[in-house]
């Protein structure tokens, strides 16, 4: 399962300094261990497989655990119980992002808020996306929300890597302090990640020998690396185990622009195999065929991904090339795309949070053009939020691109 892959990536990579650092995204707390709740859970919906709290409870357990397909069901049985409740879909966008799917986590986010969530119950998720899109700032907005909430102390430490991961190491310092003051066990851990991300890695190494001597040979490749890290790998590495490699699709851009990475599910012997190549091998690897939206600089050859959001301030325009099929969803059509921008502006408007993180794509096909959103994992999950912008008086109908299409981002497209 992709949870305990990517928990298995983070011990090879890293060994033992990350196993209590890079934990399953935060969900309530639990009294309990997460094994014990789980079970406690399973029990009951044995007895009632509608228990709504039994379904809830365990959907966060297995996110502990680090199984996100389990708890993807435990949530999605939720919501068929109860589907005015906010929790069930905050915990399937806690699911994407625990998948390393930051983009596919916002409409489930976004529909939670509409029925009643807040930022202080899901910002400590939905700012890890912001983080997983290279959104910092946004990212950082969330985490402080919830740190007044059930899951205040994975909301700080998750702020603290992502005042880091923006450059500010006195401020990531000053946020894990509290935590260090209670003897919090990875305060260590986080704070060598801390000096790492923000360009000391031989301080890096010097806490974590410190925390657990003799180990920081096994750990000094990841840390050296992670300061040349783009923003969005970043936040992969040291919340998820994730670490960037050949087969992991960025959308590139120029200039000083972040690349914004997606992190696909792979077998686990070739992403443990492509780990130990890159640990061992300094010199980047050379980007596979693959469709390409825009060009970067030249810097690392990179590969096309349609999952991350992007913010730019020094926009390019795309270079067309085939993509490969995904499922999106059509806002409008027209001959020519030059009026999408206001188009898409003018819808946002009409649902601001629903559309909190979401980029339009222009859809290049034969004699027509179209402004759509996505991609989106499979029809169910597009079907959902086409349902949800209706509520809106949005239309907005699925599509599949063929392999001669080409699609831009939006505002590279204009």
């Amino acid at each position: 399962m992709r949870g305990l892959l990517n928990q298995k990536l983070c011990l090879a990579a890293l060994g033992a300094l990350c196993a209590a650092t890079l934990a399953a995204p935060a969900m309530a707390a639990q009294a309990d261990t997460p094994a014990t709740t789980l079970d406690r859970c399973l029990r009951a919906l044995a007895s009632d497989p509608k228990d709504f709290g039994s379904l809830i409870a365990a959907g966060k357990a297995a996110l502990q655990i680090g199984d996100p397909e389990a708890a993807g069901g435990f949530f999605a049985r939720a919501d068929e119980v109860n589907p005015r409740s906010p929790w069930p879909q905050a915990g399937m966008g806690a699911v994407s992002v625990a998948n390393g799917q930051p983009q596919a986590a916002m409409p489930y986010f976004a529909r939670a808020v509409q029925l009643g969530a807040t930022a202080a119950t899901i910002g400590a998720d939905r700012g890890l996306a912001y983080d997983l899109m290279g959104m910092q700032q946004q990212a950082q907005a969330d985490y402080r929300a919830a740190l007044s909430g059930t899951e205040g102390v994975e909301a700080r430490r998750r702020l603290a890597l992502s005042l880091a991961i923006s450059g500010d190491r006195n401020g990531a310092l000053q946020t894990l302090a509290p935590l260090a003051a209670t003897g919090d066990a990875a305060t260590t851990r986080l704070r060598a990640f801390i000096l790492a991300l923000t360009g000391d890695p031989n301080g890096a190494l010097a806490a974590t020998n410190a925390a657990m001597p003799g180990s920081g040979a096994s750990v000094a490749p990841f840390l050296r690396r992670l300061a040349a890290l783009q923003p969005a790998q970043k936040a992969a590495a040291v919340n998820l185990g994730i670490f960037p490699d050949s087969n992991a699709p960025v959308l590139a851009s120029a200039g000083s622009t972040p690349v914004y990475t997606s992190y696909s599910a792979a077998p686990q012997g070739d992403r443990l195999a492509s780990i130990d190549a890159l640990l061992k091998d300094p010199a980047p690897a050379a980007a596979a065929p693959a469709p390409r939206i825009a060009q970067p600089a030249p810097q690392r050859a990179t590969q096309v991904a349609y999952s991350a959001s992007v913010s730019r301030q020094h926009p390019v325009r795309a270079t067309p090339a085939p993509a490969p099929q995904r499922i999106w969803l059509t806002l409008a059509s027209a001959d020519s795309p030059s009026d999408f921008a206001d188009q898409f502006e003018r819808i946002k408007s009409r649902g601001e949070d629903m559309f909190d993180g979401i980029q339009g794509y222009v859809a290049n096909t034969p004699g027509r053009a179209r402004l759509v959103i996505g991609p989106f994992r499979n029809s169910s999950d597009a079907q959902i939020f086409a349902s949800n912008l209706q509520d809106l008086n949005i239309s907005a109908s699925s599509w599949t691109n063929s392999p001669s299409d080409t699609i831009v981002p939006l505002h590279a497209a204009s």
